[in-house]
């Protein structure tokens, strides 16, 4: 079975376009999916800590801005021809994480900002745990 990530450049346009910062050029397409979740994870929590605070501005800001990294980062570099089922799925939750964001963003619903975060927490753990054995296995 293919990677379901298959287009690095891609990841570098895709991080650049949504404005996350430091190391794009040079870091690896393992590193830029990375960088993704940890984006997406941060703007999660940003919005959750302005929608308890009542800054409605910052709320909606840093939920559209993890859309986007969904969107147009995550969720648009899967290689669905040949990603196979794991890319299909991933497109899937992707989507469906995009509906509770925006969900979350007009009922003003940090339920729905903490379910997101539970369903992309373990993939970024998941992802940053291969880029380690990976590193740890070419140092070996």
């Amino acid at each position: 079975m293919s990677a379901p990530f298959n287009r690095p450049q891609h990841f570098a346009n895709a991080y650049r376009q949504i404005g996350v910062e430091t190391g794009v050029a040079s870091a690896s397409p393992h590193h830029l999916v990375l960088m993704l979740y940890d984006g997406c994870l941060e703007s999660i929590g940003r919005a959750g800590v302005a929608m308890t605070d009542g800054v409605i501005e910052v709320k909606c800001a840093q939920i559209s801005r993890a859309v986007r990294i969904l969107d147009e980062g995550l969720k648009s570099a899967l290689d669905l021809t040949t990603g196979g089922e794991l890319a299909a799925n991933l497109h899937n939750l992707y989507a469906y994480c995009v509906i509770q964001l925006t969900r979350s963003n007009l009922r003003n619903d940090p339920a729905l900002l903490n379910e997101v975060e539970r369903l992309i927490r373990p993939l970024r753990d998941a992802w940053a745990a291969i880029g380690a054995k990976m590193s740890h296995g070419a140092a070996g």
